[in-house]
């Protein structure tokens, strides 16, 4: 009878022995499995490494909301703002993540050259981030402090290049040594335009706003006598780009400046977008594909992105027709601008065909 109980003492217990040997086993390799497949990291990753996980993983979707957001409505606002542009926005899932950063590049100039369809064009691009509206941070609101201007730009991420433009920024004195105090790496372009063009297109703009302002001619010449030309008028003064020039010089080398023809924009829309993407270090992306020319307006639009039922063009303000002005008043004023033109084409090594 004792020998019989501890038969199976032992038999019972070699029985829970292989149930333990088992139970362990699932264990041990249900462990080496969570563990191969990460699951069971004894220390959490730091934040920045999960926020850079997750930036990769949301990097495609973002960059195509970059180029989405390129998209111009008819209300698209004019070239020379007068509001701060404000620092808070409702920002998409996909925006809280990258950060803000200054621009790596600035449009500076020049109004009525072209720069609303230079930066419409350039936001096609999923490497480019910028602001839609003017900042005018360097030459209307810089008491504001850098970080308020920072608070303005778009999120990036890595590969991404951030941008803006505000035209009157070539024209600003103070606008070099400032921009220059953000960065000296900062690229800088300039959309130049035949001057008596844009200074024509200047004052057709400001006359839709002012139906009473005095004509062309009343305005340009000092004494329409002697036909001296008045430099105080903005519309004049503004293409006078050579002065302007000189004063960007002494902060910046000409390798950090790239002039775009505001002219080959309308009609070569690809070969000067390749020439700004080439100078921005982006691949060239935006292409001849992009574009159709509207007869309408006479200038190139965006053609449809896919998914939208319409292409996209600059707004109503954009492509007004031009008041006639008489043609000795243009001869005078293209005999006033030729010496500063040749001397911009000797200053950039460009000669941009306007005589």
């Amino acid at each position: 009878m004792g020998c019989w109980a501890t038969g199976f003492s032992f038999g019972h217990l070699r029985a829970q022995s292989r149930v333990s040997v088992f139970l362990t086993m699932i264990l041990l390799f249900t462990y080496v499995f969570y563990c191969l497949t990460g699951c069971c990291d004894l220390t959490p990753s730091p934040l920045y490494e999960r926020q850079t996980f997750r930036n990769k993983l949301s990097s495609e979707e973002l960059r195509g909301n970059a180029s989405r957001q390129g998209s111009v409505d008819g209300a698209a606002e004019e070239e020379d703002t007068k509001r701060a542009p404000s620092d808070s926005s409702n920002l998409s899932m996909a925006n809280s993540f990258g950060s803000k950063e200054f621009p790596q590049a600035i449009i500076i100039g020049v109004k009525k050259g072209g720069t609303r369809a230079l930066l419409e064009f350039l936001r096609v691009h999923p490497d480019v981030r910028a602001v839609g509206a003017e900042p005018h941070f360097f030459d209307r609101f810089y008491d504001k402090g850098l970080e308020w201007y920072r608070n303005l730009m778009p999120r990036t991420l890595e590969g991404q290049i951030t941008m803006e433009k505000t035209p009157s920024y070539f024209v600003t004195r103070e606008a070099p040594a400032r921009v220059f105090a953000m960065s000296r790496h900062t690229k800088l372009i300039v959309v130049v335009r035949d001057p008596v063009t844009r200074a024509v297109s200047d004052y057709t703009q400001t006359l839709s706003k002012n139906p009473g302002l005095p004509s062309f001619q009343n305005l340009v010449f000092k004494n329409s006598t002697t036909g001296l030309i008045d430099t105080s008028w903005s519309a004049v003064r503004i293409g006078i780009y050579a002065k302007h020039l000189e004063n960007w010089l002494r902060y910046f080398p000409l390798s950090r400046l790239l002039f775009v023809s505001g002219e080959r924009l309308v009609t070569d829309p690809a070969g000067e977008m390749g020439r700004v993407q080439d100078f921005l270090g982006l691949k060239r992306v935006v292409t001849n594909k992009h574009f159709y020319f509207n007869q309408t307006k006479g200038f190139p639009c965006l053609k449809k992105p896919e998914g939208s039922s319409r292409p996209r063009c600059l707004g109503k303000s954009k492509g007004r027709a031009h008041p006639q002005i008489p043609s000795e008043v243009l001869l005078r004023l293209r005999d006033f601008y030729r010496p500063f033109n040749l001397k911009l084409y000797q200053m950039t090594g460009q000669n941009f065909g306007w005589e």
